[in-house]
């Protein structure tokens, strides 16, 4: 195989996994706090003989996630928030301190207050958030401190990490940190909201065409590079 074969392959290659993330985006086009993603293609050049021209092929293998805020949805809940401006959410997991922006909470039977998934959210010192069980009334000021009964008991803690390259996501609208977090000064939190996904569907489906027509054209000359070769060996084969 030459090298117009290979170059095409790794841009076949890429060109797939991007269409798994474009199929990733649409189907969380409605997940709170849900950011999208992108593929990254990056070049990838080989040193050949001396007095042949090196060899570059395309490498899709990065992906990139868009942090811009999504649309606001009020939903009256007073476990609900939603972040406006930059910050994260800080959850305690099994698997470490985790960053979300998906903002929906409630209490479980310990009163510690948890996201969907079980996962406690943290305060702004670092421990998880326990509501009085005999609160009635909850309400959080835009700073983020949460009062019942009109006496404060809690400050939800927004934070963000120091360096933004080490941010990755870790599952869903979670991201680990390997690295430095920071509080986020001049917090503004809304209650009774949620973030809805940055995801444009019909962005993602027109980028899904191209991706698509892309991959059919590499399909195309890597058919067409096949039966040049067939015709040559054809022809020496005389």
């Amino acid at each position: 195989m030459d090298n117009a074969a290979y170059i095409t392959l790794t841009r076949l290659s890429g060109l797939q996994r991007e269409m798994r993330v474009i199929a990733h985006n649409i189907a969380n086009a409605s997940t709170t706090g849900f950011r999208r993603e992108a593929m990254v293609f990056s070049e990838f050049v080989v040193n050949t003989e001396r007095h042949e021209p090196s060899l570059s092929m395309a490498l899709g293998n990065t992906r990139q996630t868009y942090q811009s805020q999504g649309g606001m949805i009020q939903t009256n809940g007073s476990f609900d928030m939603a972040i406006e401006g930059e910050g994260f959410f800080q959850l305690e997991t099994p698997d470490g301190p985790r960053l979300t922006r998906a903002g929906a909470f409630t209490p479980n039977e310990a009163g510690d207050l948890v996201n969907m998934d079980g996962h406690p959210l943290l305060d702004a010192g670092g421990a998880p958030i326990f509501v009085p069980p005999d609160a009635r009334s909850i309400v959080m000021a835009r700073d983020g401190t949460l009062s019942g009964d009109g006496q404060p008991f809690a400050q939800v803690g927004l934070v963000r990490p120091v360096d933004p390259v080490t941010m990755s996501r870790a599952a869903g609208t979670l991201f680990a940190v390997d690295g430095d977090i920071e509080p986020v000064d001049a917090p503004m939190i809304l209650q009774g909201f949620l973030e809805d996904s940055n995801v444009e569907p019909l962005f993602e489906l027109a980028r899904m065409i191209e991706v698509q027509r892309a991959y059919e054209q590499g399909q195309r000359l890597l058919e067409r590079e096949d039966e040049r070769i067939k015709n040559v060996i054809q022809t020496l084969g005389r």
